[in-house]
């Protein structure tokens, strides 16, 4: 059995009821929250800051708190988000020319960090950094929006990274993010991914806990 973690997204939750959401979450056993940063200019959308993080971790102080920059330069912000109470930070290789500088601040901050790679990014750019990091975040959709379709063409890209890693001994995590339910979950848990961020399938389930379990169930 594989351990499957399910991290539901903030951004697709009730933008006006948020704190309500977050104790939802917490209540059907969530233990990792996911938190999409993004600054109009990498990506075609806005959404939160640093407060948004502190905000949460108020509501949620025992929540994992995943925050995933999809952001220019996020090594100016690392230390912003760190103080406001992220536990991990990924970063998109796409957004900076300095990643080493990047990964060595987010571990000076004692944080987890990854990598995360748009669809259209070779995964070839990431090998040398993979003894660096705890994990690698494939984007299965093309991020700025929520409730796109999953991108089947993703998961050679999975596969390829759980080969990689395992020859290498490296043991990082695959997670995966964009169009995640179950079925869609299911194949990419099968190609080697062991974290699931699902946003509009979690947010619009009817019972939170069932669709956290479920998720969590598919590594059986």
């Amino acid at each position: 059995m594989k351990k499957i973690t399910p991290e539901p997204s903030i951004i697709a939750a009730d933008p006006a009821h948020i704190a309500e959401e977050v104790k939802k979450c917490e209540a059907a056993g969530v233990k990792m929250l996911h938190i999409d940063i993004m600054d109009g200019h990498f990506v075609p959308n806005l959404t939160y800051g640093p407060s948004m993080v502190a905000a949460i971790r108020k509501v949620a102080p025992k929540m994992e708190l995943d925050v995933h920059l999809m952001i220019y330069q996020p090594f100016d912000w690392i230390e912003q988000f760190a103080r406001a109470g992220a536990n991990h930070i990924t970063f998109h290789l796409e957004a900076t020319e300095d990643l080493e500088d990047t990964i060595a601040f987010i571990r000076r901050c004692n944080l987890g960090v990854g990598i995360a790679l748009r669809p259209e990014t070779s995964p070839t750019l990431l090998l040398k950094y993979l003894d660096k990091i705890d994990r690698v975040l494939i984007m299965t959709v093309n991020p700025g929006f929520g409730g796109q379709e999953f991108m089947e063409e993703m998961l050679p890209k999975i596969q390829f990274f759980r080969e990689k890693c395992d020859m290498l001994n490296i043991p990082i995590s695959i997670q995966v993010d964009g169009g995640i339910n179950l079925a869609t979950g299911k194949k990419c848990v099968k190609a080697g991914a062991s974290h699931l961020v699902a946003g509009t399938s979690f947010f619009k389930a009817p019972d939170y806990k069932q669709m956290y379990e479920d998720l969590a169930a598919l590594g059986k």
